[in-house]
């Protein structure tokens, strides 16, 4: 993912080092992404795994699309960080930076800055999204988005077929995009939990540390075999003389342990708030045109390949979490485990929180039905 920063997700299909990547992938024991055939591909590399994900341009149409904070127009091109080949820079690939970040003495340097605003295109960009994210802002923007185009509400809303009166406080546009925001702090609170009380796992970038020493015969650690004969090791190397991962930030990894990931709990709960909310089968075509971001960023283009229909509420809202969450593995701070794992953690707390909310209704509620993430059909 390191090496793949710069290169644009729509040219996964043409590009040597993304097709190294699918090849090394497909060959390692226990790779756990989606794959066609056994084999991960072009368009399934570095997605995740919901249904939904592999359809479709690589970034959900939530992350592309306009909306409105009130009377305030959004045009969501991100202020990204500059690419290799333009003086951007990638960090620790050296032992000196490396051991610095680890005693506490980063950020060690400092990120670059497009002039030019951009939609997301490619790894970087996510990076740069997800490094100062509000943590339910995706997820909001897109409750919002789908409340002004008029999307249709879950067929259960008990205002769906009223001819007298809409929801408000209940089952109406503040309770939805309130209910977001909401589920974001209880799914911190679970996921800080697991991250310090349960498993205190190692960062990707210490790891990498790992790599390089018992790489170069510096030290010796027990690593798998897998990691040991890398290609994807050896191309980091030719690039930067060392194994150090490559990381997207100055600072590094935030100094907690990497298991589970905050901002994939995070994605679980609110993308679930929201499908809860809406006909999460709707097909997303139904109500706007299907498009993603040319090969630089600089504009929305229309997505025409033949799986453009696949897309859904449901589907776009997961995939939206996938951004969120692998955008973090973009930037080297987690691993693929923290974000697939964390997922259903996060879901799991929005469905207590809806169950509880369920009991406060006078309204006759039947129950929010919806798409889980194992594709399973739910009813709260």
């Amino acid at each position: 993912m390191a090496l793949l920063r710069d290169v644009s997700f729509s040219q996964y299909d043409t590009d040597s080092t993304a097709q190294a990547a699918c090849a090394e992938l497909s060959r390692l024991t226990d790779f756990r992404g989606p794959k066609v055939n056994g084999k991960v591909t072009p368009k399934t590399l570095f997605r995740g795994f919901t249904p939904g994900d592999v359809a479709g341009p690589y970034v959900s149409q939530f992350l592309l699309k306009p909306l409105e904070y009130g009377a305030i127009h959004i045009e969501q091109r991100l202020n990204t960080y500059l690419p290799l080949s333009n003086g951007g820079r990638d960090y620790m690939t050296d032992q000196a930076s490396w051991l610095a970040v680890q005693n506490g003495a980063g950020p060690f340097g400092q990120n670059l800055i497009d002039p030019t605003p951009r939609y997301a295109r490619n790894g970087r960009d996510l990076a740069a999204y997800v490094h100062i994210d509000v943590l339910f802002e995706a997820y909001l923007n897109a409750c919002l988005w789908l409340l002004d185009q008029g999307a249709p509400l879950n067929p259960d809303n008990p205002y769906v077929n009223s001819r007298t009166q809409v929801g408000f406080g209940t089952f109406g546009a503040p309770h939805a995009k309130a209910l977001v925001a909401e589920v974001a702090t209880r799914a911190l609170k679970a996921v800080w939990f697991q991250k310090w009380f349960v498993h205190r796992a190692l960062r990707p970038e210490e790891y990498g540390g790992l790599v390089h020493f018992t790489k170069t015969k510096a030290a010796s650690y027990p690593l798998h075999s897998d990691i040991l004969a890398s290609d994807a090791a050896g191309m980091v190397f030719s690039r930067n003389g060392s194994y150090f991962l490559p990381h997207a930030f100055p600072e590094g990894c935030p100094q907690h342990p990497s298991y589970g990931q905050g901002h994939g709990t995070v994605a679980g709960a609110c993308a679930t708030m929201v499908k809860a909310f809406f006909d999460d089968r709707v097909p997303l075509s139904s109500i706007t045109e299907i498009v993603q971001a040319d090969a630089q960023g600089l504009s929305l283009i229309p997505y025409t390949d033949s799986d453009k229909d696949q897309l859904t509420v449901g589907s776009e809202m997961n995939k939206i979490a996938a951004n969120i969450a692998i955008g973090r593995n973009h930037a080297a701070v987690h691993w693929r485990s923290d974000y697939a794992d964390s997922l259903p953690l996060g879901e799991a707390i929005a469905i207590s929180v809806l169950k509880d909310q369920k009991a406060t209704y006078s309204e006759s509620f039947s129950g929010f039905t919806f798409t889980k993430f194992d594709g399973t059909r739910i009813t709260i």
